[in-house]
């Protein structure tokens, strides 16, 4: 149950976001990197669009297949198997309105490439919705958890890594995120600041206090454009077209 408070506060804010940048756009083409077992896209379908979901894992895509089917949605989903550098193949060309690619960039072997990728795969116009690490969050995190050296670590190191057996092999921030997006042709419309206070509140104040849950889901979002707040998240949730 706390788990899924959580997820559902860590999501709601990329959720709400996307929404509002596909607004009064019915029956969109989305093409969804990385999307696995469809947590956005069968939603998205829900709402009409035509969403294809590239993804590594052939496990994730028969999840994906399932929902779909439950949700009664399967004619608008189509999941795929592969990743990044195979994008305009899989997907095609100027095909999508819109480029969902939500914990992906950290993972891909070259985020340069996977970026001109979504852009040569949106059509004039199209909307990309970008979820990354932030460097400045796993710092404060190493820190808080009395790891010194490891925060000093992340803080210099290029990729935002706190040494060799951190499992992220890299994180973002947010000068260096949209300066990439900058030189693959994108406009920044947004960014957002996710996961600010989420992963720090107690879960078990989360499960045990009366309306903990929807009080954090309201501070997130009254912080996730505040700059201070927005350098501290966990995640960056940027809009940007092409």
């Amino acid at each position: 149950m706390v788990e899924r408070r959580r997820r559902s506060v860590r999501t709601a804010l990329v959720g709400e976001a996307l929404r509002a940048a596909l607004a009064g756009r019915a029956r969109l083409d989305i093409v969804d990197l990385g999307g696995g077992t469809g947590g956005f896209a069968v939603p998205l379908a829900v709402e009409g669009h035509r969403v294809t979901v590239v993804d590594p894992s052939p496990d994730a895509l028969a999840s994906l297949e399932r929902r779909a089917r439950d949700e009664g949605v399967s004619e608008l989903v189509r999941g795929v198997q592969g990743d990044a550098a195979e994008l305009p193949g899989l997907a095609g060309e100027s095909s999508a309105d819109a480029v969902l690619c939500h914990g992906v960039l950290e993972v891909v072997d070259d985020p340069v490439q996977a970026l001109q990728a979504m852009a040569s795969v949106l059509r004039e116009g199209g909307v990309l919705s970008l979820l990354v690490a932030q460097r400045n969050a796993v710092v404060l995190a190493r820190a808080l958890a009395g790891h010194l050296a490891e925060a000093r670590i992340a803080l210099q190191d290029p990729d935002g890594r706190w040494g060799a057996t951190d499992p992220m092999p890299r994180r973002f921030d947010e000068a260096g995120i949209t300066g990439q997006l900058a030189d693959a042709g994108f406009k920044v419309q947004t960014v957002h600041g996710v996961r600010t206070f989420a992963d720090l509140v107690p879960s078990a104040f989360v499960d045990s206090e009366p309306g903990a849950a929807d009080s954090l889901a309201e501070l997130e979002r009254a912080a996730s454009r505040h700059p201070a707040f927005r350098a501290l998240a966990t995640q960056l949730h940027i809009l940007a077209t092409h």
